[in-house]
């Protein structure tokens, strides 16, 4: 690893945990939706991190997926492309392989109002717990700013290396 290795993983690990605060803020404003573009209720998203290899291609692309998964919409789907000439992940990091929806079936209740009930009177809702979703959210906001004192605490051996070498 070179002398700016452990910026690039932590720097990667930083924006795998932007993502997947990003996708926890888009399951926590859809907790409610009933209906979709694809006609269902909204399904809640998880992200799936994988380790980078040395040899292992960029994760480019990977944010136009999140654009068409079903129900991500507002910031998560405005994010720049990610440069295709971008060098290859740093060895050591991570990288969002992919964000699944999750195969939990959706909630019913019983709402013959609702404009989306079915002729029983009960409407799905999306299956989404705002205690996991802020648990999640807690968690990659931990890991986020752990990573960002691993690159302060790098940058001050560094700023330390460069004064003993001075001397």
């Amino acid at each position: 690893m070179n002398l700016f290795g452990l910026m690039e993983t932590s720097g990667s690990a930083m924006q795998a945990e932007r993502v997947r605060a990003e996708v926890v803020a888009a399951n926590m404003a859809n907790a409610e939706t009933t209906r979709t573009q694809s006609g269902g209720p909204y399904r809640r998203q998880q992200v799936v991190f994988a380790a980078n290899s040395s040899s292992a291609p960029g994760n480019t692309g990977f944010l136009e997926s999140l654009a068409g998964a079903s129900g991500i919409s507002g910031s998560l789907a405005s994010l720049p492309p990610l440069d295709a000439t971008s060098p290859r992940e740093p060895a050591g990091g991570v990288h969002i392989a992919d964000v699944v929806e999750d195969p939990a079936p959706p909630l019913k209740r019983y709402d013959p109002g609702h404009p989306d009930a079915g002729p029983d009177g009960y409407v799905a809702y999306p299956d989404i717990n705002p205690l996991t979703e802020m648990v999640d959210l807690m968690g990659a906001t931990r890991a986020y700013g752990l990573n960002g004192s691993a690159v302060q605490a790098e940058k001050g051996m560094i700023a330390s290396a460069l004064e003993i070498a001075k001397s």
